[in-house]
């Protein structure tokens, strides 16, 4: 069990993590100043759709404490949601973006309801079956949805630079949601959850219900990040939901952070950065990463960010003691 810890550190650290993500979703704002590549810009156009979904996943496993393995599978859902409206119903995107958030959501509390009743390692087996079966329906109802030749999408922005912008103003206000959230007292509710559910419960919090309320957020969140990469890609696909996707999502924030606000964006830039770094490598990227994962789960709870607040807590330390010595 987790020892509570005083609502003023909680407030005070929680805000600490929202000014370093403001910077860093600010370096990212100004990295088409000196990166002219196109190339370079998809990389991290993509990399920021999986920081979404690691944002995403983080707040469900993160700060509630409930092992999802679905968030790729809720974007396919919000993928596919924008691409059906507009292949077979012809409805614009302004319409077809804002169900990609609104459908996936509202699947994910019908399910939450259900998953969330039971504890352990039966939510992440019911997640994985989920995800699994609407993956393979998807795969097989040729007819409806073309099956693995995917569904083209229209593009919302032609320019890749438009697209770029549009992921850092999503992606930021993501960032911010959460960051409200978590300051609200239903964040306070699932931080309490995470450490002692029994405890929470005693002292009279809706558990269930203060769950659901996380996976619902966290799917449409997921869903709302599959709409956006179906109109930079223009292509949908079942590949958006293979489990493997959920494994990079999982590395990325365990690797960035797990239950921090700044670690999902620092593990999503930097592990889908590296990852087209060993591209030639082949296989060798998924072995390096998941010995990474091995490592930080056992060793580093809190992940680079972690490490890097020790650092600067040692530094500081050390510098007030040279200050007193003197």
């Amino acid at each position: 069990m987790t020892t509570p810890r005083h609502p003023n550190f909680l407030a005070s650290k929680l805000a600490q993590e929202m000014r370093l993500a403001l910077v860093v979703l600010a370096v990212l704002a100004l990295v088409p100043v000196a990166v002219s590549s196109p190339y370079w810009l998809g990389v991290l156009i993509v990399s920021m759709y999986f920081a979404m979904l690691s944002m995403g996943w983080n707040l469900l496993a993160g700060y509630t404490g409930q092992f999802s393995l679905a968030p790729a599978a809720f974007a396919m859902l919000g993928g596919y949601t924008t691409a059906l409206l507009a292949w077979h119903w012809k409805v614009p995107l302004w319409i077809g973006l804002p169900m990609a958030l609104v459908v996936p959501g509202l699947i994910g509390l019908v399910l939450g309801r259900i998953v969330l009743r039971l504890s352990g390692p039966y939510v992440a087996l019911t997640t994985l079956s989920f995800a699994e079966i609407v993956r393979l329906v998807i795969y097989n109802s040729i007819d409806f949805t073309r099956g693995d030749q995917g569904l083209n999408v229209p593009a919302l922005i032609d320019s890749r630079v438009g697209n770029y912008y549009l992921f850092v103003g999503a992606l930021t206000v993501i960032t911010v949601g959460v960051f409200l959230l978590l300051r609200a007292p239903t964040g306070r509710f699932l931080l309490a959850i995470r450490d002692d559910e029994i405890g929470a419960a005693s002292r009279g919090i809706d558990v269930v219900r203060a769950k659901t309320v996380a996976f619902f957020i966290s799917c449409a969140i997921c869903g709302i990040a599959g709409g956006l990469y179906g109109t930079f890609a223009q292509l949908v696909s079942p590949e958006l939901g293979l489990i493997a996707q959920t494994g990079i999502v999982i590395a990325m924030v365990v690797i960035g952070g797990m239950g921090t606000l700044v670690g999902p964006l620092i593990g999503a830039v930097l592990v889908y950065v590296a990852s087209e770094l060993l591209r030639d490598a082949g296989n060798v990227q998924m072995i390096v990463f998941a010995l990474l994962v091995i490592v930080f789960a056992r060793f580093f709870r809190e992940g680079l960010w972690g490490l890097a607040r020790q650092a600067i807590a040692r530094r500081r330390s050390a510098t007030r003691t040279a200050a007193s010595g003197v």
